[in-house]
């Protein structure tokens, strides 16, 4: 069975969750937990995204993350083949982070400051501490006021408490610690007709009209309008033709419709009646050789 492609609207909240592959632990000192700090800083940054809650436990980490016009999957790809690359360099073996990460769309309005308080509720839980502020793993203690991450932002949550500073970290304060002990929502599982959000049914149903109004195009009207834009035939490119003009364009139309998800690289490949591996390294290498032609994906 197919997978359920990713909800992706512009400005929204996810819950991400990645884990070890088979559950295994992915870091094991202060250095590693450092070191992908600094990874997440950095992706963040590059793709003007928002973390608004962490927490990195030992074999999973969870992130409150706000989205900017790119897809959350972009992101989380980048920091977890960049810290995988990183820890098992030298080394042979198997994938080091599940296959798939889980990633809810959040209605924020309803369920974003409890969704922060669930997240650096993780280590209690956990049995690891049995006060949030004495893991420092997390973004508790920096919307307490006692660390500072720049990468992390704060401040929204926090104006919803109160337009004050310090009472707004009281109330915060007050929040998290009545959650010490509850089980409260499951913030793993979304809606019951729509498993990919968290929200109640009018956001469900606000959802749904924003994303028709954002209607894919298809495979071949991607085609289409590459073609034109290039003043070639669709039948040029979509045929067996090998001239280096038309397996550009090609490689500008995979690198576009995998960019905007359009089509999956195998689908491509059934529709332009080649090989996904051809596709794929016909991609990489117009993507090194001509790096302007393809800006979103080449940096």
């Amino acid at each position: 069975m197919p997978r359920v492609p990713r909800l992706h609207v512009d400005g929204a909240f996810y819950h991400v969750i990645l884990r070890g592959n088979h559950r295994q632990d992915i870091f094991h000192t202060p250095q590693d937990r450092a070191r992908f700090s600094e990874l997440v800083a950095d992706v963040m940054t590059r793709f003007r995204m928002r973390v608004h809650a962490y927490c990195w436990m030992t074999n999973h980490v969870h992130m409150a993350v706000q989205v900017s016009d790119v897809p959350i999957g972009k992101a989380m790809m980048r920091i977890a083949r960049r810290y995988a690359w990183e820890r098992q360099r030298g080394r042979s073996g198997g994938h080091f982070f599940e296959r798939r990460y889980r990633a809810l769309l959040v209605d924020a309005d309803s369920y974003l400051l409890g969704l922060i308080r669930y997240i650096h509720l993780n280590p209690v839980r956990a049995g690891m501490v049995s006060d949030p502020a004495d893991y420092p793993y997390s973004g508790h203690r920096a919307y307490l006021g006692r660390t500072d991450a720049a990468w992390l932002t704060t401040d929204f949550a926090l104006s919803l408490l109160s337009g004050e500073l310090n009472r707004a970290r009281e109330a915060y304060s007050l929040f998290v610690k009545a959650g010490i002990g509850t089980t409260g929502e499951n913030w793993l599982t979304g809606h019951p007709e729509e498993p990919r959000v968290l929200g109640d049914d009018q956001f469900l149903s606000r959802l749904s009209v924003r994303l028709q109004l954002r209607r894919r195009l298809t495979l071949t009207e991607l085609i289409d309008q590459v073609c034109q834009e290039h003043s070639i035939a669709a039948a040029e490119v979509v045929g067996r033709s090998r001239v280096r003009r038309h397996a550009r364009v090609r490689a500008v139309i995979v690198d576009r419709a995998l960019h905007l998800r359009v089509a999956s690289l195998s689908e491509i490949a059934r529709h332009f009646n080649r090989s996904s591996t051809t596709l794929n390294k016909s991609l990489l290498h117009y993507r090194a050789v001509e790096p302007e032609a393809f800006g979103s994906e080449a940096k």
